[in-house]
């Protein structure tokens, strides 16, 4: 949401609509794909065409079409007024002085979003949006020395089996600090000006990490605009390999559909989730975004992190061990990543489309993790993955700054607010599944 362009539409027409008046059963009739209108401060845009053009992707945009979009917008966008500009030729009116401040039918949205939206006010006057240099820093500096001092091993020492596995863990600990700085850069959380955390974004993802900055854009932004929504999160397309939640399963059991044995998933999963997501999965996705975008910027800074990766290792173990070396580094920091990542979201409420209010849908979709040196450290801070998603834009290192007035905020309303141990957290990853499976069983046999 938010990005430049200007719709294609005669001047004469826009301007002749522009202080048009609309109910909010006028605005949900624009969702199509050929069609779709949003609300941002209960202004009426007509994104249609320049949703094709929208630098995070047409779906984030598009997920909002028919909706209030005014809690994503600003949740997105750290500069809010450079960002209006744009929004000012797909301006066609405003909400009637008579229409609701929700689009929901729930007496409660219209009161937590106004709450929310007056934490969201204090913690900015706190100076909670601002980052720390030296932090970040230090964390790249950090992810530079374990690359180094993995290779430096073997260089000097030796390729035994020891010294290669325990070079391989470093490596793989390298990438993992990489994947959260990466994730840092991408929201947009560092700098001040986009453009130096673009620039930054696509140097650490792609030259540090072999990835794609724009697949990343267009994909993770998806995720925090409709967590754990069916059909628009692509977290939880799951390629028909897993059910999860409680809605899904049920379906395909009563539809049986059985593409895997779905009751035994929680025993699978340690065969084809955490080791092949990244080298596999991901892999693909990546290599296929950026040749069919025709993102050579990215495949650039892709194909230069495995040229520096090359030069390192083939004098070392030729190129099939180099290769095979890669491989196991990657499935190292797949089983991390895979962990860190889905303890906060599967076990969660995975449904299809609530049209939930900001701070709800959030917490509903995610949970914490208890703080310490080491979990901050692990999971580059989402263990606080309730306080990421409520303000993705801000520095990680003030997530637990913000965290007791978030909480004071879901006691008030009574919303549900997780901690839970990490291990915990991957206990229930499994046990998620498997009641998952269960409810498909149950269904498929029963229904």
């Amino acid at each position: 949401m938010g990005g430049g362009g200007q719709l294609t539409e005669p001047a004469e027409e826009v301007k002749g609509r522009a202080g048009g008046v609309y109910t909010w059963q006028e605005v949900q009739s624009h969702c199509s794909r050929s069609d779709q209108w949003l609300v941002i401060d209960r202004k009426v845009y007509n994104i249609t065409q320049w949703a094709k053009r929208h630098p995070g992707g047409i779906r984030v945009i598009s997920h909002y079409a028919g909706e209030d979009a005014t809690e994503a917008f600003t949740a997105f966008h750290p500069d809010l007024k450079w960002v209006q500009k744009f929004l000012k030729p797909l301006l066609i009116g405003e909400l009637a002085a008579t229409e609701p401040i929700s689009d929901s039918s729930s007496k409660n949205k219209p009161l937590i979003s106004c709450d929310f939206h007056t934490l969201r006010a204090k913690v900015e006057s706190e100076g909670l949006f601002r980052a720390r240099p030296s932090f970040f820093c230090f964390h790249l500096g950090h992810i530079l020395l374990l690359e180094a001092l993995a290779w430096l091993i073997i260089w000097v020492w030796g390729t035994s089996w020891t010294l290669t596995l325990l070079s391989a863990f470093l490596l793989a600990t390298s990438q993992l600090q990489a994947g959260w700085l990466q994730h840092d850069f991408g929201h947009l959380s560092v700098f001040k000006k986009s453009s130096w955390n673009h620039v930054l974004h696509k140097f650490t993802i792609g030259h540090l990490k072999g990835a794609s900055a724009n697949w990343w854009n267009h994909r993770h932004y998806q995720h925090h605009a409709k967590p754990n929504v069916f059909s628009k999160d692509p977290d939880v397309n799951m390629l028909h390999l897993f059910v999860i939640g409680k809605t899904q399963p049920v379906e395909y059991g009563i539809k049986k559909i059985k593409y895997m044995p779905y009751h035994h998933q929680h025993q699978y999963f340690f065969l084809v989730g955490p080791p092949l997501l990244i080298p596999i999965y991901f892999h693909i996705q990546i290599m296929r975004s950026m040749i069919s975008r025709h993102d050579w910027v990215d495949l650039a800074c892709s194909l230069s992190h495995y040229l520096r990766y090359l030069c390192c290792s083939v004098p070392l173990y030729g190129l099939l061990g180099s290769m095979l070396l890669i491989s196991f580094v990657r499935i190292l920091e797949s089983h991390c990543f895979v962990w860190v990542t889905q303890m906060n979201h599967l076990p969660m409420n995975i449904d299809h489309e609530k049209h939930q209010d900001w701070l709800s849908m959030q917490l509903h979709a995610t949970c914490n993790v208890k703080q310490s040196p080491f979990n901050d450290w692990f999971s580059g801070h989402l263990n606080f993955q309730i306080e990421h998603h409520l303000f993705p834009t801000m520095p990680r290192h003030n997530y637990h700054l913000v965290a007791p007035q978030v909480r004071a905020l879901c006691d008030k309303h009574g919303i549900p607010y997780q901690v839970k141990t990490m291990w915990q957290g991957f206990a229930d990853v499994f046990r998620s599944l498997k009641n998952s499976g269960d409810l498909w069983l149950d269904a498929y046999l029963h229904k």
